[in-house]
């Protein structure tokens, strides 16, 4: 099955603590269903003091978020979009924005 979604692509979240929010995708996961997208879902870690980091302190890291989360946004509206793979007559398959019928690049 085509991978819907992928790296570079811009998304919008569907839920949690960022919901409404939209960035854009910078790794997939696919064996987790999960992507990481750039500025959501930002946790702190509290780190202890090292030689590599004698500062320590408190880290601002971005974990993944599971792929039924995000949805493709609309490349014409700008609004979440379902995928869908259209098959040219030459055999090539395309993503395309089901919402507005739009290709998706990538």
């Amino acid at each position: 099955m085509a991978a819907k979604i992928k790296k570079g692509d811009k998304v919008v979240i569907l839920a949690g603590k960022d919901k409404g929010r939209h960035g854009e995708v910078t790794k997939v996961f696919p064996k987790n269903d999960r992507v990481l997208v750039d500025g959501i879902n930002v946790a702190a870690h509290h780190r202890k003091p090292t030689q590599a980091n004698p500062q320590g302190g408190i880290e601002r890291v971005e974990k993944p978020i599971h792929i039924s989360n995000v949805a493709i946004e609309d490349p014409k509206t700008g609004k979440p979009s379902r995928v869908r793979i259209e098959t040219a007559k030459d055999g090539t398959k395309t993503r395309v924005a089901a919402r507005s019928g739009e290709a998706i690049n990538g």
